[in-house]
């Protein structure tokens, strides 16, 4: 197949553009914030919060970070959410690469930042992901999926410039705290592999990691489908559709009317 100088250098813009990894960096950052707070508050202090209390704090944190990243980023903080966009043919292969890289080592950052500075009687388990042993590892991966499931769907509206406008940070935010209202009973509700993946390599406990990248995973690309496919049918060609999977996508053509989402 032959491609063109000019797909080429589009291709090339991505990755020689400063907005690129100003945008890279705000992943890393708004997920550290995320996980930092998220993870503060089910904590083990003398005086147990509450699910309530925390599923306040997850959705604070959720919006503080996605209003720090919305216009860097498009504010995904989570490889869930980065995957959907990507099969939703919303943003190229090599930023979700770089924003899913970004995203877990900022998961690990906000992790080891928050055992750092806590008191070693308090730091319990860090707030790492755990299956409630009356459920299956089936059942867990199935709420997973379905908590991941609306997560998503709220990111995609709430991001569509075409059916929204203004910052999302609200309706995430709500979002986050319907899934730990819920999930926290099931699976301490996860959504997010960055936010079970930092804590898991700071107390190196991997031995559940696999359910809170599947199920979460397995609800996004649903979302994604759900999204683009059935409730708001997405009539994007296959060729504009490869020519954002390689970054090839330019400027000119998103102002011909077609939004990729953030």
């Amino acid at each position: 197949m032959h491609h063109s100088p000019l797909a080429s250098c589009r291709m090339c813009n991505e990755l020689l553009s400063i907005a690129f990894y100003r945008a890279v960096f705000t992943e890393l950052l708004a997920t550290a914030i995320y996980v930092f707070f998220g993870l503060g508050s089910v904590l083990d202090w003398p005086e147990t919060p509450s699910i309530l209390q925390t599923s306040i704090t997850f959705n604070l944190a959720a919006a503080t970070a996605v209003q720090i990243a919305w216009q860097a980023s498009g504010a995904h903080i989570n490889p869930a959410v980065t995957v959907a966009f990507l099969l939703g043919s919303r943003i190229s292969l090599v930023r979700s690469v770089c924003y899913v890289v970004a995203q877990l080592a900022g998961g690990i950052v906000g992790a080891a930042i928050l055992y750092a500075v806590t008191p070693g009687n308090v730091r319990g388990n860090m707030g790492i992901n755990k299956v409630n042993i009356n459920i299956s590892s089936g059942q867990a991966v199935a709420v997973e999926l379905i908590l991941t499931l609306q997560l998503v769907l709220c990111y995609f509206i709430s991001t569509d410039r075409q059916r929204s406008t203004g910052s999302p940070a609200v309706i995430i935010g709500i979002s986050v705290a319907l899934g730990h209202l819920v999930g926290h009973y099931y699976t301490r509700c996860s959504m997010n592999p960055a936010r079970s993946f930092g804590p898991a390599v700071i107390t190196g406990d991997f031995l559940q990691q696999w359910i809170f990248w599947v199920g979460p995973l397995i609800g996004a690309a649903l979302a994604s489908i759900l999204y683009n496919f059935v409730i708001y049918y997405d009539p994007k060609p296959f060729s504009q559709r490869l020519s954002i999977l390689k970054g090839s996508y330019d400027e000119e053509d998103k102002e011909a009317g077609v939004s990729l989402g953030f």
